[in-house]
């Protein structure tokens, strides 16, 4: 645990520097290379090696918890930096879709000509597999995405969903009751939560993606619209999508996370990064922050181990956690310097390339004949074809889809501003005290604020 504190209320701060955030672009972009390490290594260092690591670093959960928590600090930063959850929605589906969708073609020109397989799942409910792509909330259905690596887009949608209905009934600051609370749910009462409440049979996942499809739709219409009492139903429909990871969060053998606990104690995860946010700016009282995150670390290092009993559980998940933790806390530290344009470079096309890159090496595997994948040789070759690979697909896909796509979502806010007008702000909410202001932020375990702001010195400190 690194322990950073802060400059005293009122002190002077740098001025704020250009809308992107260098130490977090590079953060994203070091996340996704992890990743797409994790997926590489068999083919690469071999199957034996591999499974050798992940039973103490399991680099794809460390790199996905990276993810999480950097996540969970610029969600509330893009709301509030709007003031409009109809800003927020458009610019975050025109952010998120396009290569989303691309990559569910890619995926389906390649299943046409057999290169590539579609889970056995999707199989047996196409219909309730194609609903649940619609959301991105697969995973809560019961299902798994076209490619694995989908499975953390169902969090991060449920996660922005949540987030909003909290904005708009105006209690998006109470992040750490709800990092603390998630957590605590899935440390102490995590066994007593169903894994399929909504989802055990085939009708019942095919009849709850419709209902997500459906009520998706409807709070995205509240947002957009924007009238004040449609924006409180949809914040409670968002809101409502909790009851997802606490009571179906492992409809079947398909869902990625192994129980509701699971799925419930990586959600707190994403609330950690919100938590940070909230203390960096001041926004929540430093103790209430503090023992949330430290509530979050403990859960996340122990409640798999508690709950299965499995020694390895203990292990993997405590030293994940912990290196996102110092991960984290050193990209924070270096928040004021300015960061290699090569490391900010990745951070902008992370997206794309956390979309693409499974998808380029099951081509790459596909082709290359068996003598040369086992091969020293080749399986370096492998390494070299797959990064070159990866990283133009995902350039051009940032700079053909992606900027394109947010440049058409600019161009639908101001249409949708002209139709409707400007929408209400979130529900008021008292402002900050000089009382509140934090001087002690926890780096906690969870995968973009300025960095003037605030916590000026790091304080290393280990418990």
């Amino acid at each position: 645990m690194s322990v950073i504190q802060s400059a005293p209320p009122g002190a002077p701060t740098a001025a704020r520097p250009a809308s992107r955030m260098g130490w977090l672009d590079v953060l994203r972009g070091y996340a996704a290379v992890v990743v797409a390490l994790f997926h590489l290594s068999p083919a690469v260092i071999g199957l034996d090696m591999h499974r050798a690591i992940m039973s103490y670093l399991d680099l794809g959960r460390y790199g996905v918890f990276v993810f999480f928590l950097v996540s969970g600090y610029v969600i509330p930063m893009s709301m509030e930096r709007h003031g409009s959850l109809r800003k927020f929605w458009v610019g975050r589906l025109f952010r998120i879709y396009p290569a989303y969708l691309l990559t569910i073609v890619v995926i389906l020109a390649l299943v046409a000509v057999d290169i590539l397989k579609v889970n056995q799942g999707l199989r047996d409910e196409t219909v309730t597999g194609v609903l649940g792509h619609v959301t991105m909330l697969h995973e809560f259905v019961g299902l798994r995405g076209l490619i694995w690596p989908f499975w953390t887009l169902a969090f991060e949608m449920l996660f922005y969903l949540v987030v909003a209905g909290l904005f708009g009934w105006g209690l998006h600051r109470l992040s750490a009751w709800w990092a603390g609370g998630l957590a605590l749910i899935a440390l102490v009462g995590g066994k007593l939560l169903p894994d399929a409440l909504f989802g055990a049979g085939f009708t019942d996942r095919r009849i709850l993606a419709l209902m997500l499809v459906v009520l998706f739709v409807a709070s995205l219409a509240g947002y957009v619209i924007g009238r004040r009492p449609l924006v409180l139903a949809a914040g409670v429909i968002g809101i409502g999508f909790l009851a997802l990871p606490l009571f179906n969060g492992h409809a079947t053998k398909w869902s990625t996370a192994a129980t509701s606990w699971q799925a419930v104690l990586m959600l707190s995860m994403l609330f950690a990064g919100t938590v940070i946010y909230r203390m960096h700016h001041r926004q929540i009282n430093r103790w209430a922050g503090a023992s949330a995150l430290l509530i979050v670390l403990v859960a996340a290092m122990l409640t798999n181990w508690l709950h299965t009993g499995r020694e390895r559980d203990l292990v993997t998940w405590t030293i994940a956690s912990l290196l996102v933790a110092v991960t984290f806390a050193i990209g924070f530290t270096l928040r004021h310097r300015a960061m290699p344009k090569a490391l900010t470079w990745l951070g902008e096309v992370s997206y794309s390339l956390y979309l693409l890159h499974m998808v380029v090496l099951y081509v790459i595997q596909y082709f290359l004949p068996a003598e040369v994948k086992a091969s020293t040789a080749g399986r370096i070759g492998i390494g070299l074809l797959f990064w070159l690979v990866t990283l133009l697909a995902a350039w051009l896909c940032h700079r053909l889809v992606e900027q394109p796509g947010q440049a058409l979502g600019r161009r639908v806010q101001e249409r949708l501003r002209k139709a409707f007008g400007p929408d209400t702000p979130p529900a008021a909410e008292p402002p900050a005290t000089p009382g509140d202001a934090p001087t002690v932020v926890l780096h906690l375990a969870a995968g973009p604020a300025t960095p003037g702001d605030a916590p000026t010195v790091v304080l290393p400190r280990v418990r």
